[in-house]
């Protein structure tokens, strides 16, 4: 029996969300919540994940799609419910048989056990579109596990397929990540709910679904056969290519086997200008046939031009995650998925390269050492570059310039002397992290007080509603945390956060900017805030003048602590001058709530209550 999965409830004020990105293909075999799709809202970039294990039969929604919450997004189910499948395309497939007879002929002199699955690979070397659309109606009489748009949080409708991570005819498991789900808050992946083949994708890259949409539908094995075409269509290129070295660049580019004895195919140009070095050089051709690495590498250059740039640009937050750990230049790296996008295989296998060629460069560049000159500046791979905008940096465009048009926005600024608090925090620091197992940073103590202020002056911790003609002044205090990712600025909440200590609130802010930077934020971990903290200091900046994130009226910068002589009052030596540890920091207010003087009440109460340092550590 299939599965349907759909696109979930996402949060109260979502309805809808666009697939960014399929993980998993038709045929794929997915596992119970295993990522199948990544989707796309106004709140977050969020994955879909497989209700259940199996197949990936079909999917519904195609990649930049936007559907609404409850859509179909794909189906899941067992392989051998979908055998059926093949009979049916095979048949529309005939027509086009006549102009493949004479490719085919080569094809099977020069590799026999192909030839065997020639009625499959024919009409998907031929027609890759109709060899999509077969799954879909062999997926129609069979049955699978649909895989849909799950909820990802109150307020999030819809989200965005961003990559698939798995093709039709994937074999996927439990828990596997499918695809790659965009929302405006969350870039997630979508895993399957069960082990199986994917069998079908129904929501194509790029595609907006609303949650409960079916993205894929994933089944066993023995379903796939509406995926076998697209599946084998790779794998004939693979076996002609063991008997003819030659013929391992070809296939990749060219949309049938055909290309691969290059003596008939005049229409192609590409596949003509492949085989062209192995006959300029046909020994040097023997050793990369040798190694699968090095043809595999040929083909996706081949790939791009069909449309791929754009794809290939786009690197996942999961994948650029494990290129910072492992250390490795994303723009070295040659991907090997859709459009010659980078998948996580890819880094790893970048990375191992690197540590094996480590050991032998080592000895050479210590004697190059001395010699070495002043490192020269690194430049960006986005110079010269032009890229569509995300999803999320479109939200946080049109955040920011609807909260400057809504609101009479100011900055007031203070300096507060915070040696005491450094003093504090150099003795505690070691004690603290043991017991409470994060680092002891100013943040926490910024956050303290920057709330019990609020608490003191609640016109800060208000929100205005002027269709209404009211203001609603908060009883609870939540503070949100400004976290620098690689897609944009995100927001989580601290939730209660009048209710913490220094130790509750350090531990809260790690845990939340950690799963923030990592895509494991919950969706309603980024709303209800009333009040936020943007810590501007963490790259060195003195302070800055932060832009309100509406509703709220209140947001507090703080710069970097720095040291600087400052004139202090000496109880035995008077007016003197002494090296003290600095830090401004910097409120902005909505004036149509906020006076002047209601701010500079804050900023003093913040002021006085640092420079007091009377918190319990």
């Amino acid at each position: 029996m299939p599965t349907s999965v759909s696109l979930p409830a996402l949060g109260e004020s979502v309805t809808e969300g666009t697939v960014t990105r399929w993980l998993k293909q038709v045929g794929d075999t997915v596992a119970v919540d295993e990522p199948l799709l990544e989707v796309s809202t106004d709140k977050v970039d969020t994955e879909i994940p497989s209700p259940v294990a199996g197949t990936l039969l079909e999917i519904k929604a195609a990649e930049d799609e936007t559907v609404e919450v409850g859509a179909e997004l794909a189906v899941i189910g067992d392989a051998g419910e979908a055998g059926s499948a093949p009979a049916a395309p095979a048949e529309p497939a005939a027509e086009p048989a006549p102009a493949a007879e004479p490719t085919p002929a080569p094809a099977a002199e020069s590799a026999p056990a192909p030839a065997a699955e020639a009625p499959a690979p024919e009409p998907a070397a031929e027609a890759p579109a109709p060899a999509e659309a077969a799954p879909a109606d062999g997926a129609s009489g069979a049955s699978g596990t649909s895989v849909t748009l799950p909820a990802l949080g109150e307020s999030v409708t819809e989200g965005t397929v961003t990559r698939w991570l798995k093709q039709v005819g994937d074999d996927v498991a439990v828990d596997e990540p499918l695809l790659e789900v965009s929302t405006d808050k969350v870039d997630t992946e979508i895993p399957s709910p069960i082990a199986g083949k994917l069998l079908e994708i129904k929501v194509a890259e790029d595609e907006t679904v609303e949650v409960g949409a079916e993205l894929a539908i994933v089944g066993s094995g023995a379903a796939a056969p509406a995926a076998a075409p697209a599946a084998s269509a790779p794998a004939a290129p693979a076996q002609a290519a063991a008997p003819a070295p030659a013929a391992a660049p070809a296939p990749a580019a060219a949309p049938a086997p055909a290309p691969a004895a290059a003596p008939a195919p005049a229409a192609a140009p590409a596949p003509a200008a492949a085989p062209a070095p192995a006959a300029q050089a046909p020994a040097p051709q023997a050793a990369p046939a040798a190694a699968a690495p090095a043809p595999a590498a040929a083909p996706a250059p081949a790939v791009s031009p069909n449309g791929a740039a754009d794809g290939a640009n786009y690197v996942t937050p999961l994948v650029r995650k494990l290129a910072a750990e492992h250390e490795v230049d994303l723009n070295a790296v040659q991907g090997t998925g859709v459009g010659g996008r980078i998948r996580k295989q890819d880094v790893i296998a970048a990375a191992e390269a690197k540590k094996a060629a480590a050991a032998a460069p080592a000895p050479a560049a210590q004697a190059a050492a001395p010699a070495a000159a002043a490192k020269a500046p690194a430049v960006s791979p986005l110079r010269g570059t032009t890229e569509k905008m995300s999803r999320i940096r479109k939200a946080i465009a049109a955040h920011m310039v609807n909260s400057l048009k809504v609101s009479a926005q100011l900055t007031t600024v203070v300096e507060v002397d915070v040696t005491e608090i450094a003093k504090l925090r150099n003795k505690k620091k070691a004690e603290f992290e043991a017991r409470e197992g994060v680092k002891l940073s100013f943040l926490p103590f910024f956050a303290l007080a920057a709330v019990d202020a609020l608490k003191q002056y609640p016109k800060l911790n208000a929100s205005i509603d002027e269709e209404k003609g009211e203001i609603t002044y908060h009883a609870a205090e939540h503070l949100g945390i400004a976290v620098d990712v690689e897609r944009g600025l995100m927001v989580p909440v601290v939730h209660n956060a009048g209710d913490l200590n220094i130790a509750g609130l350090a531990k809260k802010i790690a845990d939340l900017a950690d799963r923030t930077r990592n895509n494991k934020v919950l969706p309603d971990e980024m709303a209800g805030g009333t009040f936020t903290i943007t810590n501007t200091g963490s790259r060195g900046a003195l302070f800055d003048t932060p832009i309100l994130n509406q509703p709220q009226v209140g947001m507090l910068g703080t710069g970097a602590v720095v040291k600087r002589p400052v004139v202090i009052t000496h109880p035995e030596l008077g007016e003197t001058i002494a090296i003290r540890q600095m830090v401004y920091l910097a409120l902005t207010y909505d004036h149509r709530l906020v006076d002047g003087a209601d701010a500079a009440r804050y900023l003093t109460a913040v002021k006085q209550r640092l420079e007091e340092a009377q918190f319990d550590v």
